[in-house]
């Protein structure tokens, strides 16, 4: 049965942590001339917020007591998560962010929270979203669902390339990869291709490589439906 879709064009970008989903969708949306919104982001502004608050427990009704620091707000061709008024990139890439944050994305109101502001975020406007349960739960009929997936261990090598910026040794791959996997196990439940997304093996592909290809189905999905082609 045919889905009834609205005027603008949501693409969905899923996958596991350092799948490189953010970034990935970033380019993606500078192609199209779309907005870019990471959800992602979302979770670690809570996580540091409640933080800031000094939650010890980190049950759900501190860590949604701390969303009134938590503002989603335009920037350009993107959404950006401010803490307190302000941005605090650094932090929310922090050791004691990433350390919290899956067990934050997990609680159930939370999630919802998170949901309901990047659907705002997306009202009125083309996006490309990306996160873990994007095509599943908060937008189930987005026009197009990709699914990125890649080895642990490239994965482990592309966040240390970022993180460090020079190539790791074996070892640091090994630990950062043992972490991933971890954190694979615990993100397992949020972390669900949708049945209709297209699913894109990064392993072996450069990020344009991978952009290209998203551009080309975007383009094809946005032909099928009687838009505009973009980005060509």
């Amino acid at each position: 049965m045919a889905t009834e879709r609205t005027a603008h064009m949501v693409i969905a970008i899923d996958g596991p942590a350092a799948s490189g989903k953010s970034s990935t969708a970033q380019w993606v949306a500078r192609r199209l001339t779309f907005h870019h919104v990471d959800s992602g982001s979302l979770y670690r502004a809570l996580t540091a917020a409640a933080i800031r608050e000094g939650s010890a427990d980190w049950n759900e009704s501190d860590v949604l007591a701390a969303a009134s620091r938590v503002e989603f707000a335009p920037a350009d061709a993107t959404f950006v998560p401010l803490l307190d008024g302000e941005r605090a990139d650094d932090e929310l890439r922090g050791a004691a962010v990433t350390r919290h944050v899956s067990r934050v994305a997990s609680m159930p109101n939370v999630r919802a929270w998170v949901n309901e502001q990047v659907r705002r975020a997306a009202e009125r406007r083309d996006v490309v979203v990306d996160g873990r349960d994007i095509g599943t739960v908060v937008f189930p009929r987005a026009d197009l669902k990709v699914f990125l997936v890649a080895d642990p261990w490239e994965r482990a090598r592309r966040r240390l390339i970022q993180r460090l910026g020079h190539a790791p040794i074996d070892a640091e791959i090994a630990e950062e990869t043992e972490r991933l996997v971890q954190r694979d196990a615990q993100d397992a439940n949020q972390t669900v291709q949708a049945l209709d997304a297209v699913l894109i093996d990064t392993t072996y592909l450069t990020q344009a490589e991978q952009v290209e290809r998203i551009v080309a189905l975007a383009n094809a999905t946005a032909a099928e439906h009687g838009r505009d082609r973009r980005g060509a």
